[in-house]
């Protein structure tokens, strides 16, 4: 891949794919973390006299222009974090897009509006790609959390445009995604949460050939422990994920790596927010009770194997973290991984909340924003947005 500064855009347009799928709520944007994200890449190129045109996907609009998944409001926002106009696109390819970007001065901005507005663009069609092209002198991509879909704006583009680079995000995320798969720091520890085996039985596969230990925690514990033959009461425990866990723990008889699974559980009767909880001395779940959360002794351990790590990747909670009585185990790993004093990466949307949530975010070595381009990378799968810059800067 090009890098940003190997790419002259002087008075250039620019056309910066970037993540700006916030969550919104009224209207009103509740978290801003990812259009925070792409300011790095943005100022470079305003400080350098680029013509910056920003495009995005927000949300799944399904039958074309949806006033609720507008990209207004964050174009209103960005201007607040940019400390500058922001010009906003009625359209993404029409006549209002082309008027806007012919105003664009050096070092100005403009967002065009939501990119899945167009059908054109989940198709990856190739007249709506040469369109978005015809904006544009040069493209770079910083959305690494749509790098795994190949669309228009992401894939599509690169054909039709003469010069195309990684924005600072993607290149820092791929970077040190790739890191831990190809010379991490050992040992090298993946702490692997959240509700379903299937979700993560890719992860935990790769994480078994290249990892030296693997600890499992929340929800998909369960599956482990139903065909290791332990009662698992009323806990979640999804009947697809019996098979990959089977598998999972038949690859680990023979790997290198250690799986390990918790050893005492937090219990609970209910998820409502008033449940009261319970430690188990153990795994085995009583009839009418759930599974909610590693229990004290597996947190200990959990957190020991952490701080001994050269290198750890944390992705998924620990149990159920949003209710109080079940965060002891998340908040003991995010704690222990923020003080780590190996490389520490963080994926996920809810191990990152977890960290943010107990003010910690900035005490690792990176927190990605990929959520399943992040998974998808590590389980080696190739990312079509990243493959797209790779082809065009070896052409280049």
């Amino acid at each position: 891949m090009k890098s940003l500064d190997e790419i002259d855009v002087d008075g250039r347009r620019v056309f910066v794919r970037v993540d700006f799928n916030v969550p919104l709520k009224d209207g009103v944007i509740t978290d801003d973390t990812r259009i925070r994200a792409a300011l790095p890449t943005i100022e470079n190129l305003r400080g350098r006299g680029a013509r910056v045109i920003l495009a995005s996907h927000l949300g799944r609009p399904k039958d074309g222009p949806d006033p609720a998944f507008s990209l207004a409001p964050v174009a209103v926002r960005l201007s607040e974090l940019a400390g500058v106009n922001v010009d906003f696109a009625q359209d993404v390819v029409g006549p209002s897009a082309h008027a806007a970007v012919d105003r664009l001065q050096p070092g100005g901005l403009l967002l065009l509006e939501n990119v899945r507005f167009e059908p054109g663009e989940t198709k990856n069609d190739e007249r709506f790609a040469a369109a978005l092209g015809e904006l544009a002198d040069v493209y770079v991509d910083d959305a690494f959390g749509s790098a795994h879909r190949a669309h228009a704006s992401t894939e599509g583009i690169t054909h039709h445009v003469a010069e195309v680079a990684a924005g600072l995000l993607l290149e820092r995320e791929v970077t040190a995604l790739n890191a831990i798969l190809a010379d991490p720091r050992r040992p090298l520890v993946a702490v692997l949460g959240g509700a379903k085996v299937t979700d993560k039985i890719a992860v935990i596969r790769r994480f078994l050939e290249l990892a030296d230990t693997v600890l499992i925690g929340g929800a998909m514990c369960f599956p482990f422990f139903k065909v290791q033959g332990h009662a698992i009461g009323a806990s979640m425990c999804e009947e697809a994920g019996l098979q990959p866990a089977r598998e999972a723990l038949a690859l680990a008889g023979s790997s290198h790596a250690k799986l390990r699974l918790p050893v005492d559980l937090g219990l609970g009767e209910s998820l409502e927010g008033t449940a009261a909880r319970r430690d188990a001395d153990g795994v085995e779940v009583p009839d009418g009770w759930m599974g909610l959360d590693i229990g004290p002794r597996t947190a200990a351990a959990y957190a020991q194997e952490i701080a001994a790590a050269g290198t750890v990747f944390w992705n998924g909670p620990m149990g159920v973290f949003e209710l109080d009585a079940f965060a002891a185990g998340t908040r003991a790993v995010a704690e222990a991984v923020a003080a780590a004093p190996g490389t520490t990466v963080v994926g996920g949307g809810d191990s990152v909340a977890a960290l943010t949530k107990l003010g910690l975010q900035a005490s690792v070595s990176h927190l990605s924003t990929g959520g399943g381009a992040t998974l998808e990378l590590i389980e080696g799968r190739t990312l079509p947005g990243v493959e797209a810059l790779e082809r065009a800067g070896g052409n280049g």
